[in-house]
């Protein structure tokens, strides 16, 4: 890489993420039954049907996983909690293997010399709140903070920062209205419902990690730079509803406490009665915020004139293994509109960031160039932020292993390590060799 660790401040944060659901193998330790288990067991959901059953077993190997990471000069690790796992019916009962596992783990990663950087939930809801109506239930928000109690009482002395959800998009929109993740319905209301009741659970968990002493508490969202295909007023029109949806709704609630007037032309019909009262709650206070950044999307009007009436077209740019255009400049841009428009003086963490293999052969594991090369280009862009005046103090790379990439399966490879899911072997990538050689300088 022709970029090295010192080229950045002093302290600066550079680390590599996982999720429960996809690397720790939920068939273990008493963990409940989820959504992403049933989704994944119907037909037409999940590449052949796959699960997180057994994933890359983090669950008996977290020491080896932490071994590699620390070995290559990380500095954080950033993970998510299983919200079955502790409590398999989602509320009352808690299953103390499960809690034991967490508390467990971050304590080797502070042995490892690495800092923990949870996050409480990472898309696989309790199938018993699932069947009570999951995040299109109100009562979400309640059954959510009293895990997010649970957890802060548990590990929350020890750890260096948690954010309560990650990518609230992908929890309500993906997965209640274009029904691409659990649960995978196609249905406004829920969606609507959903996308409210999300960013106040978010809120209430905040307070609840803030009633236990846990300090250091950040918001994680996810952007896709969404940009006109053309010029035709109509493409711009839900190219910008697009962003609003996309990149303005999580954000603006969190931190400007008000949701866009583009959107709930659209929503607000479907919102719950009364949900302006939640606002306050939804813009509790946080310490940091988290971006997420893989892509941009060309958009552009469809002939439907149904809401959302957009349709995503071609790019010319190179693509990764996900057919994502890969298009760094816009984790630039994000970088600078959310320090100059939600920010308000506080630190970002570029929390996810990364791209699948456009090979996935498991003969060639090792050549894995382009993730070199992509990983310096977006690490560019957050230097050339920094160097702009923006407070950027961390770096994620998404992820550190190849995983269960949900509706993928194990198709899709983003790691920097090879996971071979017959033996279950690590085998580090080339780019893992460049990172650890970029961290040494």
């Amino acid at each position: 890489m022709q970029i090295s660790r010192s080229s950045f401040p002093p302290g600066f944060l550079f680390g590599a993420a996982t999720s429960s659901y996809q690397i720790e193998g939920h068939g273990f330790g008493g963990a409940g039954s989820t959504h992403w288990d049933s989704y994944a067991a119907t037909a037409g959901n999940v590449f052949e049907r796959e699960n997180g059953r057994i994933a890359c077993d983090h669950y008996h190997r977290f020491d080896e996983d932490l071994e590699i990471a620390s070995g290559i000069g990380l500095d954080a690790w950033r993970f998510s909690t299983s919200w079955a796992r502790v409590l398999p019916e989602g509320r009352g009962r808690v299953n103390q293997q499960g809690l034991d596992f967490y508390d467990c783990l971050v304590d080797a990663i502070l042995e490892h010399g690495l800092k923990p950087y949870p996050t409480l939930y990472h898309w696989e809801l309790p199938s018993a709140l699932a069947d009570q109506g999951g995040w299109a239930n109100a009562s979400i928000a309640d059954w959510f903070a009293d895990f997010a109690e649970l957890m802060g009482r548990t590990i929350g002395d020890r750890i260096h920062g948690i954010a309560p959800i990650n990518e609230p998009w992908c929890v309500a929109w993906l997965g209640h209205f274009v029904g691409r993740h659990a649960p995978g319905t196609r249905d406004i209301r829920a969606a609507a419902r959903a996308m409210h009741h999300v960013p106040l659970a978010h809120g209430r968990a905040v307070q609840a990690l803030r009633a236990q002493g846990v300090a250091n508490i950040g918001a994680i969202v996810n952007f896709e730079f969404a940009q006109p295909a053309d010029d035709d007023p109509s493409t711009v029109r839900v190219a910008a509803l697009y962003d609003a949806i996309f990149n303005r709704w999580f954000l603006g609630a969190m931190r400007n406490a008000c949701y866009p007037d583009v959107v709930l032309e659209h929503l607000e019909p479907h919102l719950p009665s009364g949900w302006a009262a939640d606002m306050p709650a939804i813009s509790t206070p946080v310490d940091w915020i988290g971006v997420n950044y893989y892509t941009r999307k060309l958009i552009k009007a469809d002939d439907s004139k149904l809401f959302p009436g957009w349709q995503e077209v071609p790019g010319p740019l190179p693509n990764t293994g996900m057919g994502w255009e890969i298009y760094p400049e816009g984790l630039g841009y994000f970088l600078s509109r959310v320090h100059e428009e939600y920010a308000h003086g506080l630190p970002i963490y570029v929390t996810e960031s990364g791209m699948a293999d456009l090979h996935n052969t498991v003969s060639l594991p090792l050549e894995d160039q382009l993730r070199t090369e992509y990983i310096q280009m977006h690490l560019d862009q957050t230097l050339r932020a920094i160097n702009s005046g923006v407070d950027v103090r961390g770096f994620f790379i998404w992820s550190m292993l190849d995983n269960y990439e949900w509706a993928h399966g194990y198709k899709q490879r983003f790691g920097l390590v090879h996971v071979d899911f017959e033996t279950l072997v690590r085998t580090r990538k080339g780019s893992c060799h460049a990172l650890q050689q970029m961290l040494g300088n």
